[in-house]
């Protein structure tokens, strides 16, 4: 992303959870009415124009990955809301819509969407273009890391350390540095005794695979290059040593029978373990 630009790939994602709303069989895997009225009234006409880039293979295989770790982690914030969190920190907010969509058990909540000011100037005009009100419980934090850190966001906030909270941070890791990565994560342990977080990362590439290769070669051409992959155990032990406890992640054959059975015939399960979910060690 370009340091006045908002994020083209934000964008892109936004698109896609769109495209699901109107190519993809019912029950949607990720049911978001909003994302359509957000992007603007020639958004539909935008999908079906591009509607044979979204329904080839590799079309199909992203959006699935997309829709999935939205739904998992507004399903485990669901669970951490049971559990008592009174908040709900997107970490690279781009332009998620469940803050103008929330159901009934959310409004308790304080939602903080946090982002890059450009990022968030464009989501904003987008929002008042389709008349979308910003809800009373919804609050947002910008920050450009070029300078301050995550832990100077998050002091901002002002969340109690005895307040249970909860983060998703979805399609960032791979564009950080590992040590980006450790320092936002020991950030987000440290600002409660009960963090919890949900977040997508990239397992190293299989040159074997056309898609990775391909997906590195598009956003390097976007302007937003990934810098890291991790395997599993990596990113259990960074959790570990950033204060979370052990790691839940959504391998595939977990995906596949919460998410995908009966058998889908239009999003094809994930192949490979790209979401994880920790909660804070006692």
């Amino acid at each position: 992303m370009q340091d006045r630009q908002s994020s083209r790939t934000a964008l892109g994602v936004a698109y896609i959870r769109a495209a699901h709303q109107i190519l993809d069989n019912q029950p949607l895997l990720f049911p978001d009415p909003i994302a359509l009225k957000l992007l603007g009234s020639d958004a539909a006409d935008a999908i079906h124009g591009m509607v044979e880039r979204h329904q080839n293979p590799y079309g199909k295989g992203l959006r699935s990955h997309i829709c999935l770790r939205s739904r998992f982690a507004e399903d485990k914030l669901a669970e951490e809301v049971r559990r008592g969190a009174r908040w709900y920190v997107l970490v690279g907010a781009g332009f998620d819509t469940f803050a103008y969509r929330q159901p009934v058990w959310a409004k308790a909540l304080n939602i903080v969407e946090i982002d890059h000011p450009a990022t968030q100037q464009a989501k904003r005009q987008m929002l008042a273009a389709a008349k979308l009100a910003l809800p009373d419980n919804l609050s947002f934090a910008s920050v450009d890391f070029a300078a301050e850190s995550l832990t100077d966001v998050l002091g901002r906030l002002g969340i109690p350390a005895t307040e249970g909270v909860y983060f998703s941070w979805l399609g960032v890791t791979m564009y950080l540095s590992e040590e980006a990565i450790g320092n936002s994560l020991s950030a987000m342990a440290g600002v409660s005794r009960r963090s919890s977080i949900t977040f997508s990362f990239r397992q190293p590439p299989d040159p074997s695979v056309p898609a990775d290769t391909f997906l590195d070669s598009k956003v390097e051409a976007m302007g937003e290059p990934f810098v890291s992959s991790f395997s599993e155990e990596a990113i259990a032990a960074a959790l570990l040593k950033c204060g979370f406890g052990t790691a839940d992640f959504l391998t595939p054959e977990k995906a596949a029978e919460r998410y995908y059975r009966p058998l889908r015939e239009d999003l094809p399960p994930p192949r490979r373990t790209t979401i994880v979910h920790a909660s804070k060690s006692a």
